[in-house]
């Protein structure tokens, strides 16, 4: 059982943040476009869940990075992200 968990969390882990990278790529293709956005709301909780996929989105698309909220919240989940995994490993 605890094998399967060691497996499984990289795999859901990289998925989430795959789709949270992706999603920030749809939300500024829709920007450039002027079509029914994202709402924020939707890709800060995305961005709590796969910060990693959530900042590479951000920098790679130039999307939502003058916008504040973004801007220290995307970094701040992906510091926290990256604490418990230094707490779970030790």
């Amino acid at each position: 059982m605890v094998d399967t968990i060691y497996l499984l969390f990289p795999i859901v882990y990289i998925a989430i943040n795959t789709v949270s990278f992706t999603l920030y790529g749809l939300d500024k293709f829709k920007a450039r476009k002027e079509m029914w956005r994202i709402s924020e709301k939707s890709l800060l909780l995305i961005s709590l869940f796969g910060p990693m996929g959530a900042l590479l989105g951000m920098q790679y698309f130039r999307h939502k990075t003058q916008k504040p909220l973004f801007r220290y919240s995307v970094p701040a989940f992906a510091g926290i992200h990256l604490l418990l995994v230094l707490w779970i490993n030790l």
